[in-house]
């Protein structure tokens, strides 16, 4: 689902995490599941973007969904033609959607570039404290091939109107955060569904032919016999007994 904060004039988000380790993906990955989805991987704009996403990651935390350690990859990132070794290393990064926002939040002592050339939100609640801090919600530059969960942002658009029952104002603080959540449509979810119960269907398809090839082939075997069969034992011509004779 996409989540919407305020009115409708912001940016929408969708939080992709992944509690199987194996589903996770590479930053080029996150990237195009983003911009497939008609959105683009996270670009933060200011510190008040920031702790929304924080907010958001945090509420998850809370809902007993068992979210656990896990980064989050976010848009930005810097071509392996700069100069990873030099003092400007932090001034090569850009954003994938074209923002030119120059807002960071670097872990302490990160960027470290050299082979790592993709940036991640740190999610690790469970990890000690480094340095800098807990592993919670500042950036640091990772490998672009390294797995990761990531966070997609959508520009503002047309959404779904708020039931009459809950009406906000986002004039009042206690509205400020009100969220809309949004279905990304039941095709994909009917595909989710469908998809792992083809093994089944098959199963059941083959075990339904061999039984009506069994049933069938045991009738043809009934019909073979000859209805004069039963009878062969009586003579057709009866036989004269020698007893008989006067």
């Amino acid at each position: 689902q996409k989540v919407c904060y305020g009115d409708f004039k912001r940016s929408c988000y969708k939080i992709a995490y992944f509690q199987d380790l194996s589903r996770r993906v590479g930053f080029q990955e996150a990237r195009q599941a983003c911009e497939i989805d008609g959105g683009a991987l996270l670009s933060l704009e200011s510190e008040a973007e920031q702790q929304l996403i924080e907010n958001m990651l945090q509420n998850l935390t809370k809902s007993g969904s068992g979210i656990s350690d896990g980064d989050f990859w976010i848009g930005l990132w810097r071509s392996s033609d700069g100069l990873a070794t030099s003092s400007a290393c932090p001034d090569l990064y850009q954003w994938a959607d074209g923002s030119i926002s120059p807002f960071r939040n670097w872990y302490t002592d990160e960027p470290s570039c050299g082979s790592e050339a993709c940036v991640v939100m740190y999610h690790q609640p469970t990890a000690n404290p480094g340095l800098g801090g807990p592993y919670l919600y500042q950036w640091n530059d990772d490998r672009c091939n390294m797995k990761h969960n990531f966070i997609c942002k959508y520009g503002p658009g047309i959404f779904p109107t708020v039931p009459a029952g809950n009406p906000y104002d986002t004039q009042k603080p206690e509205d400020q955060y009100h969220v809309i959540a949004t279905e990304t449509g039941i095709i994909p979810n009917l595909i989710y569904v469908v998809i792992p119960t083809i093994p089944l269907l098959l199963l059941i398809l083959v075990a339904f032919g061999t039984c009506c090839f069994q049933m069938l082939h045991k009738s043809k075997g009934r019909t073979k016999t000859s209805p004069n069969q039963s009878t062969l034992w009586i003579s057709k011509t009866p036989r004269k007994d020698s007893s008989m004779e006067v």
